[in-house]
């Protein structure tokens, strides 16, 4: 098996090692980054829907900023936005390469993609349900946990899949920087080597990240429909 690996990626297989600390940077930074877009992206989503013109916590003002936010860091191609924040990855993380560094500009391209999705995710819930919850005296909490949250389920899912599913991409892209992972790897030494069999691999690994992201997402999405 180790001879016919190495006939079909000789450079791979030279590499091999190289090639698990780049998955491993890449599944940390997608873990850690996803982790903390979701604590931040689901509750900032509830308020962009919660504050806009009549929700059930209407403030305008909140509104305009929230929005404003994420439609400015939403129109920065990821590779700008990485650059531009390179000064406040080196403030907060004391660096700005490697795992660290990269985690402050894919929070920064996430959060405002997965708060977007949120609320396009609570709009979805029939306004029946709501009224039906304020007749019954429920405060705005209990109607954004016991109503919005949980009839939202399957469209919070759909949006955290496809967050993930970029923030995977983000992570490339991040490598160009000087972040490691999978795309740093592939930067290295498939483009600057000319090595084309270990781009093959990376991009191969990639596929198969997004594949388990969107078989997990169609998984919830299935299960909580109703």
């Amino acid at each position: 098996m180790a001879e016919l690996l190495y006939s079909i990626i000789p450079n791979v297989v030279d590499r091999s090692d190289q090639l698990w600390q780049a998955f491993v940077q890449t599944i940390q930074m997608v873990g850690i980054s996803g982790a903390i877009s979701l604590l931040f992206g689901i509750p900032l989503g509830v308020l962009l829907f919660t504050t806009r013109t009549g929700g059930i916590l209407q403030n305008r003002p909140l509104h305009f900023l929230l929005s404003k936010f994420c439609d400015v860091f939403r129109s920065i191609p990821f590779i700008l936005l990485a650059i531009l924040l390179l000064g406040l990855s080196r403030l907060i993380m004391h660096t700005a390469i490697g795992v660290r560094g990269a985690i402050i500009p894919l929070l920064f391209g996430t959060v405002p993609y997965l708060a977007r999705q949120v609320e396009g995710a609570l709009a979805e819930v029939p306004d029946g349900l709501i009224e039906a919850a304020q007749s019954m005296g429920c405060s705005p909490w209990e109607i954004v946990t016991r109503v919005y949250l949980k009839e939202g389920i399957p469209g919070i899912a759909r949006g955290v899949t496809i967050t993930l599913i970029s923030l995977i991409n983000f992570t490339a892209i991040a490598g160009t920087i000087g972040a490691g992972g999978l795309g740093n790897f592939a930067l290295m030494y498939g483009h600057s080597k000319n090595l084309p069999d270990i781009t093959v691999v990376v991009i191969l690994i990639i596929i198969v990240l997004v594949s388990l992201v969107q078989a997990a997402g169609n998984y919830v999405v299935n299960r909580s429909t109703h």
